[in-house]
């Protein structure tokens, strides 16, 4: 339950790092919008750049988007052959890798490795760690949310996104009927479990109905009807499509959201507190 009557908002991108055109639609998104964070995917094709283009925004929150599945990793192929393909990238069968996670103990091992590895590569850009989740919400899985608590508590984790998206608000905005699956089951064992551990989580995220289709007139809805507490709301700002983005995806109508004056407009007019997580530092019970 949220803590309090107040209504505090993240407003996260994710997959920062992953082109050139993520990596400029963040920084407008942050320098003329109302985007307060990026998790950045340190292995990423343009992860260089966007840690530089970080450093140049010090009110962005950056935290670490770990990759274990669709993506390449920090660590060779040939250390972690449980957890990639022939190609020596992840993965794209999230199914499998879970059971393989799950029965294997050398999967465990490669895994913690490649986690330790990817917050290793993190701390390296010399940026301050935000947050932490992980790409297609991984971190549900329980193994894996161990394997990053462990390693999270040696490198300064504090925050976490734990995804429960109440149906509720997203029916009463596109009048279509939604029930809470199975994942919304998992990711509130998760969110009991970072709280217990003294990790930040919010109250409720919202990206999960929308992925990909956050259109302007869908955020504004949703700023009128924020719910109290700590609310995040994530989403893939791009230029436009990009090698390897995800087909279908409006990028450049989440760019245009996250960048429309009529969204900064109802933050103000409903009194919202915007922030990075590090601005909401404190575990919400």
């Amino acid at each position: 339950m949220a803590t309090d009557e107040t209504r505090k908002l993240i407003v996260t991108a994710d997959d920062f790092g992953a082109s050139h055109e993520v990596n400029a639609a963040v920084e407008q998104a942050h320098r003329d919008g109302i985007l307060t964070a990026a998790s950045l995917m340190v292995a990423g094709d343009a992860a260089a750049d966007a840690a530089e283009r970080a450093r140049r925004l010090p009110r962005l929150g950056v935290g670490l988007h770990l990759v274990l599945v669709e993506g390449r990793p920090i660590l060779p192929p040939k250390h972690i052959p449980a957890l990639v393909d022939r190609s020596g990238q992840f993965r794209t069968d999230m199914v499998r890798t879970a059971l393989t996670i799950f029965a294997s103990p050398s999967a465990r091992r490669q895994l913690a490795a490649e986690i330790e590895a990817q917050f290793a590569a993190f701390a390296a850009t010399g940026l301050r760690l935000d947050h932490v989740n992980a790409h297609k919400h991984f971190h549900l899985h329980p193994t894996i949310a161990s394997a990053i608590l462990r390693a999270g508590k040696r490198h300064g984790m504090t925050a976490m996104r734990a995804p429960i998206e109440p149906p509720g608000v997203i029916a009463a905005i596109d009048g279509t009927p939604r029930r809470a699956g199975i994942e919304h089951l998992w990711a509130k064992v998760l969110r009991r479990r970072l709280r217990k551990a003294g990790v930040t989580v919010p109250d409720q995220v919202f990206g999960l109905a929308w992925s990909g289709e956050l259109t302007p007139q869908k955020l504004r809805a949703l700023l009128e009807n924020l719910p109290s507490g700590l609310t995040e709301i994530y989403a893939h700002p791009a230029l436009g499509p990009y090698p390897g983005s995800a087909p279908g995806y409006l990028y450049a109508e989440e760019l245009a959201a996250l960048t429309d004056p009529l969204a900064k407009a109802a933050i103000t007019r409903n009194g919202i507190a915007c922030g990075r997580f590090a601005d909401f530092d404190r575990t919400c019970s």
